[in-house]
């Protein structure tokens, strides 16, 4: 099978595991108390021009519920468009905390101050919960980005308004390195509370990076990972692969990968006067007849992401592994079956 169906399928880049199987014979501190660990963690204060420490957590999920839990107090709650990952794509992980999502329906997904505005106006006693972190994800579900303008004016509008601002920076890369991005990483830092660099989908084994830049809510964050079960005892593999992806560019270029053979998928499916909806990063998504989708599933992975009673859209995602090959094979099957 060809696989679209996400960017986290292969094992690793190899120079995360060749780095792995270098240092494979030696002995280190274990929960991140390590000088891999520590090494990374002073390439991303550089890159992102902060102090505080960087924090290291195996996987997405657990990333947002430990800061979230982290950040929030029982009777406060989360923000998040309607499509928001931790609202659509984590069984309720937040929710378990006894923490309410309030939702916000937005035509492409993305947060703003205005929609914001609305929403939380009528929360103003204490019969409703209190409106205090602002979730979104940059890359959002829908493939898009924000530019340097919108999060600025997210960042401010909650700065003026006591709301945190938290970006769920799983597919960080492939924001940073797409052709329309404006933003830099010290600015992602500079316009957040809160934000993690994810490296499962873009090359790592596992890992995401924390960086709180808000000192008062930095304090004892490591508490809150061990009481969640994400202090890794290994955590010197995460420091590891952090090393791997940073000192040399690597992250970024793993990133400019995936988005360019998304460019050149899409570069075909214009040429082909095959019809798909805008995005900006690596992910794309195409309405088909359902008997095309049906065909393309005995040899493609993919998700479906919405069933109409004749169409479905499915969602197709390029990786740095995914080849221009595999792309054309694609398309000269969606030629065929359409």
């Amino acid at each position: 099978m060809i696989n679209f169906k996400n960017d986290y399928s292969d094992i690793a880049h190899p120079d995360i595991l060749n780095e792995l199987l270098y240092y494979n014979d030696q002995h280190y501190c274990g929960y991140g108390l390590d000088y891999h660990s520590d090494k990374a963690s002073k390439l991303l204060q550089k890159l992102t021009n902060t102090t505080n420490d960087v924090f290291f957590i195996v996987g997405g999920t657990l990333t947002n519920k430990v800061i979230i839990s982290h950040l929030l107090r029982p009777y406060e709650a989360i923000i998040s468009s309607s499509i928001g990952h931790i609202h659509v794509h984590e069984t309720g992980a937040i929710e378990s905390l006894g923490l309410k999502i309030i939702t916000i329906d937005s035509i492409d997904g993305k947060l703003t101050p205005e929609l914001i505005k609305a929403e939380i106006s009528s929360y103003n006693d204490e019969h409703r919960v209190i409106p205090r972190l602002v979730y979104i994800s940059n890359a959002t579900e829908s493939g898009l980005i924000y530019n340097k303008a919108e999060l600025k004016a997210l960042y401010e509008f909650c700065q003026k308004n006591n709301l945190l601002l938290f970006i769920d920076g799983a597919r960080l890369g492939v924001a940073l390195t797409s052709r329309d991005n404006d933003l830099t990483l010290e600015e992602i830092a500079k316009y957040t509370d809160a934000f993690y660099i994810g490296g499962a989908k873009n090359g790592a084994l596992a890992g995401e990076a924390v960086i709180i830049k808000n000192k008062s809510l930095h304090d004892n964050f490591r508490y809150s990972m061990k009481r969640a079960g994400a202090l890794l005892s290994k955590g010197f593999t995460l420091g590891i692969q952090f090393n791997v992806l940073f000192k040399n560019n690597l992250f970024f270029e793993i990133a400019k990968t995936a988005n360019e053979r998304m460019e050149y998928l899409k570069e075909k499916l214009s040429k082909n006067n095959i019809d798909y909806h805008k995005t900006q990063t690596n992910i794309l998504f195409i309405t088909l007849d359902n008997a095309v989708v049906t065909a393309l599933k005995t040899k493609y992975l993919f998700e479906i992401w919405e069933s109409q009673l004749t169409t479905k859209t499915i969602r197709i995602i390029t990786s740095y592994k995914t080849s221009e090959s595999e792309i054309d094979e694609l398309i000269n099957d969606l030629l065929n079956y359409i």
